[in-house]
Parts: structure tokens; C-alpha cells; sequence
């Protein structure tokens, strides 16, 4: 009864089809990821939902199957009935709790009516490490452990070595070394520090996936010992196994073609789109074109021992997608000519090693993992575009398009000290100022500080503006930046509550630029 139609025992799980988004969601960190890509995300998330469903609903029919089996022959079933009940309870435990996280990520991130698989806020980055990277109360260390203690059950029921290593490496939480970070990283803040909502909801959908992919291997070979003597040659299936079923744009797509309970001492012969497959090892290659998805058949033939042929077809498909790049500047959305302006740029699941990238209307230089733009002529645009090199071939990922503007003009100050002895920046009237702070100050400086920028100018000269009793103005010249000898004998001869201005101030910018600062008004207490 083992060889029965629900028997998948040989097949080996699809662990691979996804992890393509394994490598792009590791490579999303710290970035403004583009409205197109977090889109993306949902239609993937949307899939492996799907995906789920149907694992559950083949699972139970496996399991189902087992019980069957033990109805029908307690003495022969019994056994691995009670491991394969042991085994469903556990999975469905972790598969509950990978829920619940994603629930509170979706709360956390949207609001207590939050629904993950309709995320609004896709790119929330604080929700995931605020689920699951909060040391009070260490969800995410939890996770792991649950992970690692179902792993470690669950390959004690898969006796093959090669099925085993695959289960173990879908479901490891290992640390690991990242790039740009001193030692190595727990598997947790990996994956979910300053992680996208969506991209989080994302993986954790993937996880589950890996686990009733294992589940699924578990309960094959459970009841494959129901009665591993019984012949099932007779219910030969053809499968097909990808690494990927996301392929981009001029990458390469890899699929096993398998014949599940096949004597390994005989190969079948397989046909593709009515053409004969020539790898002896039954791995099906070509290098994507199109962008969509895609689908292909074909059939295996297997000789039987009388001699005659058995032919068993199979269908698969694959989704090829457009190659994407993030390119964000850190500042803000334009690039300032004659400074070194920050660029961001990654291309999911590309290394950073493997990326190069060029800027029109100035330079690009790299540092790290990052990039320093330097634009030159103010007015013009300048494109990023990005390269990649994908199985050995440079191939372009994606571009930009930046506006060019100058510096903006600076504010001036006096850098002086409060009471206490704190630096402060006085920058003119309705504030006022005592005198003896007035005489402490060396001079005039110039500075962009918006909040995004923090660029200092060095000021050149200035003048002042004093009034005398007749109401006659006397002006002074500074010593460059610094007050001039008369500019403080003049702050001497100033009473309490009065007031003088400072104008004409020239100052002198990193682009190189002399620009005209707006005067500003000194006020004594």
C-alpha cells in the first residue's frame, strides 16, 4: 500500500525554488528600496502564500495516508504513525509561531487591524526589528532556537544523506560574517535588522515554506517504512526540481529532472519540448531571455526489465525577471556640484563585488560598499547607470537620473559660549547676547545646517555698523574672518541693550563659490 498514488517518498524537496529572494532580501538593508521592488515583494510574498496552501493540503494528504495505513495494519503502520503524528505537531507548533511574528510585524507595522498579506506601510523598516530583535523579549532569538530544535528533529527522519544535508542547510540560523560589520552577525539581526515589513513578512513566509518542505521529506520517508520491501515501480513519477524558480533577465536558469524510485542503475532518457535532454545527470540549463513567466514540458522514458518503455511526463514553469538596482543618494533627492555627495547602490542578489557603475557630468568614485558622487556643471543632469556581472558576463542593471544644483547659500554666525560653557551659534537678533560673550568671540563664521546638510564656509570679510548719538553710522572692516582691532574697540564702547549690524559678509564655499551672505543684526542684553 506504500506505493500507493499519494506515495512521494523519493521526492526531494523544492527548497531551492526560492532562493534566488533568500540572497535579495539579505542585500536590502539600510536602503530606500523603490515602490517597484517592494511591489515585487508582495507578488512574491503573494506566491509563497499560495505556495503554502497547497504544502499544507499535500502534507495532510501524506499524513492522512499514514493514518490510512495504520487503520488498515496497526502491527505495520503503528510506528511510524506515532512518528509521523509527532512530526505534524511539531511543525504545525513552529508554523503557528512564524505566524503570529508575521501578524505582529503586519500590527506593528500598519496598525491593530494590520493584514500581512495587505501590508500598507511595505516599507516600514523599524516593524521586524521591533518584533523580533527586542532584547526584553528576544522573539527572534526564540525563533531560532524553535528552528534549530525542530532541524534537529527533523533529520533524525530523513535517513538519506543527501535529502538530509539539504533539509539542514534550508533550516540553518547559523551566524554568520556580513560585509561592512565587526565579527559575525546571529542569524536574526541577519535577517530582520532594518529589514522592510514586507520583506520580512516575506522570508518568514519562506521559512515556513522550508518547513513543510521538510515535514513533507519527513512524512515520504515514514511512509515509504510503512513497508520498504513493497515494489512501487508502478507508480512512477516524473518531477522536476529547480534551484530558482525566479531567474533575472540574462541570468541562468537550472532545473533537476527527476525520476522518482528510479533503479540508479539505469538512467531514463529525457525529452524536453519534444527535444532530447543531452546532460547525463539530468539538469536542464539555458540562460533566461524573455521577462514573465515561462512554462515547458516534456516526458521520461525508463526501460522496464521485459524491455518495453515507460514514458511519464512532466510540466514545470519558471518566472524571469528584470534585473533591479537601488540607487539612492543618502542626503536627499538631487546631487550638489563641487562636494562629495554619498550614493547607495546594491542590485538584489548580485554581491557588491561584482557591481560597477559610472556617472555622467562627474565622478564616481567607490569606498567600500559605498559610492561618492561628485558632480561638476550645476544646472545639467547626471545618470548613475549600474553593471553587473552574472555568470561571467557584464550586463546593465539598472540607471538614475539626478538634477545637479548649487550649494545653498550659508547662514553667518558668532560661535561663542553659553553660561555654562556649551558652544552655541548666535545668528543675530530677536536673540540677544550678553557683552562679555560678545568680547570672547574671535570672529564671523558661515555654515549651511539644515538638517541635511552640514557644510561650513570660510568667510572671507565683513564689516560693521555702529551709530553713534547722532544717529551717524561707523562702519569697521574685519581682519578676514576675525574681528579687527576697532571692530572690538567699538564692541568696548557699547552699552547694555544696544545694537549694531553686520554686513557686507563674503564667504567661500567647498565648490569653490564667493557668495554674498545676508547681514545680520547684534543685540546686547
Amino acid at each position: 500500500m506504500a506505493g500507493g498514488g499519494n506515495n512521494v517518498a523519493k521526492m526531494s524537496p523544492r527548497q531551492r525554488m526560492i532562493n534566488l529572494m533568500y540572497i535579495v532580501l539579505t542585500a536590502m538593508l539600510a536602503l530606500n528600496v523603490s515602490s517597484d521592488v517592494l511591489n515585487g515583494f508582495s507578488q512574491v510574498q503573494n506566491s509563497l502564500h499560495r505556495t503554502n496552501e497547497n504544502l499544507t493540503t499535500k502534507n495532510k494528504i501524506q499524513f492522512d495516508y499514514l493514518a490510512e495505513l495504520n487503520e488498515k495494519n496497526p502491527a505495520k503502520a503503528g510506528p511510524w504513525y506515532a512518528k509521523g503524528n509527532e512530526l505534524h505537531e511539531r511543525t504545525g507548533r513552529l508554523y503557528s509561531l512564524i505566524e503570529e511574528v508575521k501578524k505582529e510585524i503586519a500590527v506593528k507595522a500598519d496598525g491593530k487591524n494590520a493584514d500581512y498579506t495587505n501590508l500598507t506601510n511595505l516599507d516600514d523598516l523599524e516593524a521586524a526589528s521591533a518584533v523580533l530583535l527586542d532584547p526584553t523579549s528576544n522573539k527572534g532569538g526564540k525563533l531560532r532556537e524553535a528552528i534549530d530544535e525542530y532541524r534537529n528533529y527533523v533529520v533524525t527522519l530523513i535517513p538519506d544523506s543527501v535529502k538530509r544535508a539539504v533539509v539542514e542547510e534550508m533550516l540553518k540560523t547559523e551566524t554568520s560574517n556580513v560585509p561592512g560589520t565587526v565579527g559575525e552577525v546571529k542569524w536574526e539581526e541577519k535577517l530582520f535588522d532594518n529589514m522592510p515589513a514586507i520583506a520580512a513578512v516575506t522570508m518568514l513566509t519562506k521559512m515556513q515554506n522550508d518547513i513543510s518542505q521538510a515535514e513533507s521529506e519527513a512524512l515520504s520517508n515514514l511512509i515509504t517504512n510503512v513497508d520498504i520491501g513493497d515494489v512501487r515501480v508502478n507508480e512512477l513519477n516524473a518531477y522536476v526540481l529547480p534551484n530558482s524558480n525566479m531567474v533575472m533577465r540574462g541570468g541562468k536558469y537550472s532545473a533537476h529532472i527527476v525520476l522518482a524510485a528510479i533503479d540508479t542503475t539505469m538512467r531514463p532518457e529525457i525529452y524536453i519540448n519534444g527535444s532530447k535532454l543531452s546532460n547525463p545527470d539530468g539538469i536542464y540549463e539555458f540562460v533566461a531571455g524573455q521577462t514573465g513567466a515561462h512554462e515547458y514540458s516534456g516526458w521520461l522514458e525508463v526501460k522496464r526489465g521485459d524491455g518495453t518503455v515507460e514514458k511519464h511526463d512532466f510540466k514545470s514553469q519558471y518566472n524571469v525577471i528584470e534585473p533591479m538596482a537601488t540607487i539612492s543618494p543618502t542626503m536627499m533627492n538631487v546631487l550638489y556640484a563641487g562636494i562629495d555627495n554619498p550614493i547607495s547602490i546594491s542590485v538584489p542578489g548580485v554581491p557588491m563585488t561584482a557591481l560597477s557603475a559610472t556617472m555622467t557630468n562627474g565622478a564616481l568614485t567607490r569606498s567600500g560598499d559605498h559610492w561618492i558622487a561628485r558632480p561638476t556643471k550645476v544646472g545639467e543632469n547626471a545618470q548613475i547607470t549600474v553593471s553587473a556581472t552574472l555568470d561571467g558576463r557584464s550586463q546593465n542593471v539598472g540607471s538614475m537620473t539626478f538634477r545637479i544644483r548649487k550649494l545653498p547659500d550659508p547662514t553667518a554666525y558668532i560661535a561663542m559660549k553659553d553660561a555654562s560653557g556649551n558652544p552655541v551659534s548666535y545668528k543675530g537678533a530677536p536673540k540677544r547676547i550678553s557683552k562679555a560673550a560678545l568680547m570672547a568671540a574671535e570672529g564671523l563664521q558661515a555654515s549651511v545646517d539644515d538638517g541635511i546638510l552640514d557644510v561650513a564656509y570660510t568667510v572671507i570679510s565683513f564689516s560693521t555698523v555702529f551709530y553713534d548719538s547722532m544717529g551717524n553710522a561707523i562702519p569697521e572692516v574685519s581682519d578676514g574672518s576675525k574681528f579687527s582691532a576697532r571692530q572690538k574697540e567699538q564692541f568696548k564702547r557699547l552699552k547694555n541693550g544696544k545694537s549694531f549690524f553686520i554686513s557686507n559678509v563674503k564667504a567661500k564655499g567647498p565648490d569653490g563659490i564667493t557668495r554674498d551672505i545676508s547681514p545680520m543684526e547684534v543685540a546686547l542684553n
